[in-house]
């Protein structure tokens, strides 16, 4: 099952982390979006365990995600403690 969000929560989502619904590139938001994304295919993969596809669509995102919190940890350090922190992942 692919998660597709209306444009109305992408822009809140932005908006809330980007500090601007139309700022699409900031990590933090892309972050965000990410976090959200494997939110909605996590409950989606405990009611259709054998939906395969979406288990791999799911380990994508996470792998992305990673590759992001890796580069904002490397820029932006205080910025990586208070996302991780707000967003309630690792520890």
């Amino acid at each position: 099952m692919a998660v597709y969000l209306a444009k109305e929560k992408i822009e809140e989502i932005f908006a809330e982390y980007a500090g601007d619904a139309k700022n699409t590139g900031n990590t933090e938001g892309q972050i965000a979006l990410f976090t959200y994304r494997i939110q909605e295919l996590s409950e989606h993969l405990q009611r259709h365990r054998k939906d395969h596809s979406s288990r791999k669509a799911l380990l994508s995102l996470v792998g992305q995600r990673r590759r992001h919190l890796a580069y904002l940890q490397k820029k932006n350090l205080t910025g990586y403690r208070e996302l991780i922190a707000k967003l309630g992942i690792r520890k």
